[in-house]
């Protein structure tokens, strides 16, 4: 299983592709993201940007980076061209972002790679995850990155299971991926390219490109009492 299985690093991060080959596991790439951003030089200054918006640390901002009132940004962290961050917005180091992706309100992100065209718009969790190109997020979903037993996370590669080599592993959204609102994604999961998990459904394993997760559905019987 390679990286290039999910997705292709666009144009907008050729800065950092010597770091993340395409050969690699996806999950493989995670370790690198911290190490891509150390290597970086951090020497444009950044733009304008209201006193609301607190920067901590090595950041890159885009002069073309929408802005809002008010934010947390504390690097290192790399935010692409056209990519707007919303009200309440917590980045919260080795985060790099590619072009035109919306970073929305009361969501957080740490540890992550988004590529162009991501859309996260309210109140998600992305911690040491991989959302490829044109990745969406609903309402609400969270990318779970913990076991509760904090062991090793495993993968299934459609082969068999895996070592990652990694206690912390949220989520890897192959493009055009998507999770409806308020998903769960159990630490590991792997989403190929167009899959889709379904609203309010937990999800944790390997989804196929173009496959659909569901819950299953639930009847309820309204009983009349005289």
């Amino acid at each position: 299983m390679q990286a290039a299985d999910f997705f292709a690093l666009p144009e907008s991060l050729a800065p950092f592709a010597a770091h993340f080959p395409a050969e690699l596991p996806p999950w493989a790439w995670l370790k690198r993201i911290g190490p891509a951003l150390a290597a970086h030089r951090f020497d444009a200054p950044l733009p304008p940007r209201p006193p609301g918006v607190h920067v901590e640390g090595f950041v890159h901002l885009d002069p073309t980076v929408k802005l809002p009132p008010h934010a947390t940004l504390i690097g290192p962290l790399w935010i692409g061209p056209r990519t707007e961050i919303r009200p309440g917005a917590y980045l919260r180091g080795n985060v790099i972002v590619g072009a035109d992706c919306v970073l929305g309100n009361a969501c957080e992100f740490k540890n992550a790679l988004l590529m162009d065209r991501v859309q996260v718009p309210h109140f998600s969790y992305v911690g040491d995850s991989i959302l490829g190109n044109g990745a969406h997020l609903g309402a609400g979903v969270v990318c779970s990155n913990l076991r509760l037993d904090q062991a090793e996370i495993e993968v299934d590669t459609g082969e068999g299971r895996v070592g990652t080599g990694l206690n912390k592993f949220g989520a890897i959204f192959g493009d055009a991926a998507e999770a409806g609102c308020n998903a769960v994604l159990m630490p590991g999961t792997l989403l190929g390219r167009r899959a889709l998990v379904m609203p309010l459904t937990p999800f944790g394993g390997r989804l196929d490109d173009g496959a659909i997760a569901r819950s299953r559905p639930t009847i309820q019987r309204l009983v009349r009492r005289d």
